[in-house]
């Protein structure tokens, strides 16, 4: 019997749920894109953004009928990650859970590797 890997990255059922809310209300495809960027308080910072389309290089997850687009470069900082959608008294916000991430800020939007 085959054994299969984990994806390289996942969208939770919250995430799909929200950015299909998002992209109906701005008459957008419901593709999210994760981009990682050098900066925040840690080293990298997470940026997240509707896209209007998957590019040659995405490694892509769908959930529900929503895709999360990742370029190859970022997904090397987030390969494993799982992206979601959490709600607290301290506001709303997309998260990613990475398992690559050595130390992270107070807000969760930057990490160090």
């Amino acid at each position: 019997m085959e054994q299969q890997s984990a994806p390289p990255i996942q969208l939770s059922t919250n995430a799909a749920l929200r950015v299909a809310t998002i992209a109906r209300k701005q008459g957008k495809p419901a593709i999210l894109r994760l981009v990682v960027e050098g900066g925040g308080c840690s080293g990298f910072q997470y940026r997240f953004g509707l896209t209007e389309a998957v590019e040659s290089d995405d490694v892509t997850a769908e959930t529900d009928g929503v895709t999360l687009a990742v370029d190859e470069v970022s997904l090397d900082l987030v390969r494993g990650s799982i992206v979601d959608y959490v709600e607290s008294l301290g506001g709303s916000a997309f998260k990613v859970e990475n398992p690559n991430a050595a130390a992270g800020c107070g807000c969760g939007s930057s990490f160090a590797v």
